[in-house]
């Protein structure tokens, strides 16, 4: 953890190994999540981002080590009580092809329901809240099937923000959309943190976009952490070399006074003949 970060954290990682078919992809690590912060996890292709994300989301369970939500491994608390704590956006999900928006933002609310609670005003002010938040409130009456990728992308976000978590997990949540969409997801993202106090953790693979909006960065490479703190302080072109074999400059974003990082130039290969 970056010095000046705050110390408490819900949800972090202990020497935590995670793989598939006996093959670790993520090796040992230890990762703290600041409570109330946006960490974005970035990384080239491979490097074990998303497999890490969905080992914080119990959606598979480490081959050593343990994940750590509220004082607890997280495999030993019931699912349903670490979905009310926890929210997740996959990376891929699938939809029954006749559902329309608004009953599958509604399935956000299953983790409150019960035998003895059914369906309540708190789950429809819920599912219009996280409507409005992602700007779906017009397709709430279409059917999912209809609806562009982008479209799609931003009615899996409300279904997630109806379960109303202070947690939430992000994985690649700008996939499908134009630059004017992801920015409007990552702006409501740091609304998320800056006026609910949410705790946000998200796979992003605009490096220029992650040192934009988190608060926290994490850098890996073969499964490993190479670097973790404040962008500012850790994005060099030292690091972007070592974890994307990129080489670059950084100079300061002339908007949001954060790094941008800026590829050096290849001159055009002339052909022979």
């Amino acid at each position: 953890m970056a010095k000046g970060q705050s110390m408490t954290s819900r949800l972090r990682a202990e020497q935590v190994t995670l793989g598939y078919d006996g093959r670790a992809i993520v090796h040992d690590l230890d990762l703290t999540v600041p409570d109330g912060s946006f960490t974005a996890i970035v990384g080239a292709n491979g490097s074990g981002k998303s497999t890490l994300l969905r080992g914080l989301a119990r959606l598979m369970k480490p081959q050593g080590g343990a994940v750590i939500l509220d004082g607890k491994a997280i495999h030993d608390h019931p699912s349903k009580e670490v979905a009310r704590r926890l929210g997740l956006l996959p990376q891929s999900q699938s939809a029954p092809e006749a559902i329309s928006v608004a009953d599958l933002v509604a399935r956000g609310r299953y983790p409150h329901q019960s035998l003895l609670r059914q369906w309540s005003p708190a789950d429809q002010t819920a599912v219009t809240a996280a409507l409005e938040l992602t700007d779906t409130s017009g397709l709430a009456t279409r059917g999912f099937h209809e609806l562009s990728g982008g479209q799609r992308q931003r009615v899996w976000l409300a279904m997630a923000l109806a379960q109303e978590t202070d947690i939430l997990l992000l994985d690649e949540p700008t996939t499908y959309l134009d630059i004017a969409h992801q920015i409007d997801v990552l702006d409501l993202c740091a609304r998320l943190r800056r006026e609910r106090g949410s705790t946000l953790v998200a796979v992003l693979h605009d490096l220029n976009l992650a040192a934009r909006y988190a608060t926290n960065l994490v850098a890996m490479k073969d499964g490993r952490i190479v670097a973790e703190g404040d962008p500012t302080t850790i994005i060099t072109p030292e690091l972007i070399e070592e974890v994307f074999g990129l080489a670059c400059r950084i100079i300061t974003d002339p908007e949001s006074k954060t790094p941008l990082v800026i590829p050096r130039h290849t001159p055009e290969r002339t052909p022979t003949s």
